[in-house]
């Protein structure tokens, strides 16, 4: 199950990138990702492993808690 799709493209957008530049970040934390990849994903169409999840946190330099925030858990 993927849950953080949303909250991954609103974080890329915040910081005024593409999905391209996000996944060349995330290939730069050893995490080899296209772009298409990284489409579905912010789509909730690809499932997510916790591994991934993690080095998603990474490349957006955000924590894994924000990644899972939600409308209803706001800060």
């Amino acid at each position: 199950m993927n849950i953080i799709g949303k909250n991954v493209r609103l974080t890329r957008e915040r910081k005024g990138w593409t999905q391209e530049q996000l996944a060349a970040k995330c290939n730069l934390v050893d995490w080899e990702i296209s772009r298409a990849t990284l489409a579905k994903i912010e789509s909730n169409v690809r499932r997510i492993t916790d591994i991934e999840v993690e080095k998603l946190s990474i490349a957006l330099n955000i924590s894994i808690e924000e990644l899972f925030k939600t409308d209803e858990n706001p800060e």
